[in-house]
């Protein structure tokens, strides 16, 4: 293969890791923007593992997976057949399907969490393969922790499933503990050993734990693997995985040197990485590579100097090569909604009909308070819309009361059902005293977790975005709320939580235990 394939695994192993889960409408947006990204593979989740996981895989099979051009959309199951059953019924919507099963190779595993013999696991391996094989014709399969397992047993379990159907063979340093020179050997000595390995895709799928997924990947694709298993801004378990924007443009920049490229349409990196800023509510760190704040900045007065004279000076790559937006003013109080539309859809976002409706009265609401908006500012109140779930209490007015030597005091008005009900509340701060409020009129009491605030653009007018994790009598969700008073982007968080814990609780009232 002259290219790289590009196996986005950011709705499943990113989304598992604390703080970045999903629901199904976020996980919808994100695969969303992941097409458009033009990714060869979404992994949408890990089907039998939750009842909402099925449903949002399912989703995102259904609704992106059968579009013109989409990309494959692949489940997550074990080696059970059950697992595989699962995951069947979720992506078998999807113009082209894939599962993905695994099960661990290294004695490590086998001894002390899954308790089998290699014996057992072989059999579970090559029987797993052919099931899944009887749904569908694109079949992978991982031998968990190969980083750590018996080269001879992995490569025996892997000429054995390549033997029973399986497609694509991925090998997952599932800890982080390889290095690069040690990763790329083993690499090169498995298209070596495994029987029947040239007539599949290999894979790789490498963990940051000591910093070394990105690197590892790279020594991987140098030694014959042809897909890499990656996430948007690095997220995943623990450390996290292979940043998917530092391999596409290590790739594409040094094309003189790896040789090859991928598919991905490099100008849609940017705004996926903030895209998933949003909806995750946990934002890059400013020296991040490629998409972090700092990545095209300069400082130092002779670096200053170099790109003012050249860029190539001190630039290996151009803002605009990843759709870096330049922070432009676009829009104003009286931009009418064919404008906001077409602005948007510059940004990435296809809206329509009572969407565009929505995002048109927040631009409206938000312009009238600011007289510059910048794409960052639609980025953030369009992103806080879409990704909203069904609405149990809406905020209606809001009046805060707070200064030195004042106790923080707050009223607050919310509709729910049409009705509207209003009540008060103090505390140690404002933020505070809005949300035991907001406590009083709904009758629920939610413990804040963590509360993170950061403006998305400059000036003392920016938009201020609110995210929070609220903790209801043992059941912990997440809630994002923007706005240009903070106050009130605090309180729009904190209601986001409360409806999705309200949603949560009539779902599995609905569904049953």
């Amino acid at each position: 293969m002259d290219r790289v394939i590009i196996f986005d695994t950011t709705l499943r192993d990113g989304e598992q890791a604390p703080g970045f889960s999903m629901n199904t409408m976020e996980k919808l947006e994100m695969a969303r923007q992941l097409a458009r990204l033009n990714v060869d593979v979404i992994e949408a989740g890990f089907p039998i593992s939750s009842e909402d996981d099925f449903e949002a895989t399912r989703a995102v099979a259904r609704q992106v997976g059968t579009l013109d051009g989409a990309p494959a959309i692949c489940g997550l199951s074990r080696v059970g057949l059950a697992d595989i059953d699962r995951c069947w019924e979720a992506v078998k919507y999807a113009r082209r399907p894939r599962i993905h099963t695994f099960v661990a190779t290294s004695d490590i595993h086998l001894m002390y969490k899954l308790r089998k013999s290699r014996a057992e696991v072989m059999k579970a391996s090559v029987d797993a393969v052919r099931h899944a094989r009887g749904y569908c014709q694109d079949v992978e399969f991982s031998p968990e922790d190969a980083s750590r397992s018996d080269f001879d047993y992995m490569c025996d379990v892997l000429s054995a499933v390549i033997d029973a159907g399986a497609r694509t063979i991925n090998i997952p340093d599932t800890v982080g503990y390889a290095i690069p020179r040690e990763w790329g050997e083993r690499i090169a000595r498995i298209r070596e050993k495994v029987q029947g390995i040239d007539k599949v895709v290999l894979s790789v799928h490498c963990h940051n734990d000591l910093g070394q997924a990105v690197a590892n990947s790279l020594t991987a694709i140098m030694n014959g693997a042809r897909q890499v298993e990656c996430t948007i801004n690095g997220i995943g378990e623990r450390a996290g995985n292979a940043s998917l924007e530092e391999i596409v443009m290590a790739l594409r920049t040094r094309k003189d040197f790896f040789g090859i490229d991928t598919r991905v349409r490099s100008e849609e990196i940017f705004r996926t990485s903030r895209l998933l800023s949003h909806i995750t509510g946990v934002h890059v760190q400013p020296n991040k590579a490629v998409v972090g704040e700092n990545a095209f900045a300069h400082e130092a007065g002779i670096h200053q100097d170099g790109v003012l004279k050249e860029k190539l000076t001190y630039e290996i790559m151009r803002p605009e090569d990843i759709g870096r937006p330049a922070n432009k003013l676009v829009l104003g109080k009286h931009s009418g909604r064919a404008a906001l539309s077409a602005r948007l859809k510059d940004l990435g976002f296809d809206l329509a009909g009572p969407d565009l409706d929505r995002a048109f009265r927040a631009f409206k609401d938000l312009a009238d308070r600011k007289k510059e908006v910048y794409d960052e500012d639609l980025l953030a109140i369009v992103t806080d819309e879409a990704t909203k779930i069904p609405v149990a209490y809406e905020l209606d007015y809001l009046h805060v009361i707070s200064g030195t030597g004042v106790v923080p005091s707050a009223t607050i008005r919310l509709r729910k059902d049409g009705e509207l009900f209003q009540d008060s509340g103090v505390g140690d701060g404002p933020v505070d005293a809005v949300l035991n409020a907001v406590d009083a009129i709904t009758g629920l009491k939610g413990q804040l977790r963590d509360y993170a605030i950061r403006a998305a653009t400059s000036g003392k007018d920016a938009i201020g975005e609110v995210s929070v994790k609220v903790d209801f009598d043992g059941t912990i969700v997440s809630g994002k709320g923007a706005s240009t008073d903070v106050i009130e982007a605090s309180a729009r968080a904190y209601l986001s939580a409360l409806n999705r814990m309200v949603h949560t609780a009539q779902r599995t009232k609905e569904v049953g235990p």
